[in-house]
């Protein structure tokens, strides 16, 4: 099912958003489509969008089925934003639910979950986690040690969409099942992830007072795909996370973005 947005009034309030990277490529060539922002090399914490690879890893160590299994309970040590509800595959990544990521990552256990990362050769591959806290199994990927830039984004989904990554073709397909689904305004399927947390202090530690945003994917239209990464980061406090602001931007901007291409 694609899902409609109404694309103009979150991203017009975002004055406090600042443009990091927009990068939109052939998936096949490689060959840059669009490109635009000061820092498409700089590595960031992938947040959420790190649910891409992480369905790569559970499904091919079956620890994931199919698009709708398992179905695991919420529990009260999930901590989960709505409680009591069960989650699958398809609606861990829509609702982008972190306790589901979190069961994913502790059945894989450490050593596996490290070698899958590396094998996937996603980003630094650094799992270590938090300074002194050792809790790299549950948070490396939430603006913590493990970091991406936008143009390993763009590099890894085009190996998923190639199927190209060195695991089964089984998890791939599968995982490219349950990415969430949006439509544009000039009749592109968009399948992307969103991505938000806080961008690190200069002494350690967070600033909750500005986020980062990251919306990646791919679009097809037409037997044609492209692939695609966007990163913001906010100059100062915003209500609305900065990953639904970097997703309903690129939305509304992927006609210009693609026009002539």
């Amino acid at each position: 099912m694609l899902l409609g947005l109404a694309v103009g009034g979150l991203w017009a309030s975002a004055a406090m958003a600042a443009p990091v990277c927009t990068l939109v490529v052939e998936a096949a060539s490689g060959a840059v489509v669009a490109r635009s922002g000061p820092d498409c090399e700089r590595p960031n914490s992938p947040a959420s969008t790190f649910k891409i690879p992480l369905a790569v890893l559970g499904y091919e160590a079956g620890i994931l089925t199919t698009a709708t299994a398992p179905l695991w309970p919420d529990r009260p040590e999930h901590d989960a934003a709505k409680p009591g509800q069960a989650v699958d595959p398809t609606i861990w990544q829509r609702d982008s639910v972190i306790w589901y990521s979190r069961e994913i990552t502790r059945r894989l256990g450490a050593v596996r979950f490290q070698r899958g990362v590396h094998r996937l050769a996603y980003g630094n591959g650094d799992l270590s986690g938090d300074p002194g806290q050792n809790n790299g199994l549950t948070h490396a990927w939430l603006s913590s040690s493990l970091q991406i830039s936008p143009l390993d984004q763009v590099d890894f989904l085009r190996a998923l969409v190639r199927d190209r990554l060195p695991v089964s073709r089984a998890a791939m397909t599968k995982t490219r099942a349950i990415v969430p689904v949006f439509a544009t305004a000039n009749g592109w399927t968009i399948h992307g992830k969103t991505g938000t947390g806080f961008q690190p202090r200069p002494g350690g530690g967070v600033d909750r007072d500005r986020q980062f945003g990251w919306f990646v994917g791919w679009g097809e239209k037409d037997g044609r795909r492209l692939v695609f990464a966007r990163l913001i980061k906010d100059t100062g406090p915003e209500a609305v996370r900065a990953g639904f602001r970097a997703r309903d931007a690129l939305l509304a901007d992927w006609p210009d973005l693609v026009k002539g291409s």
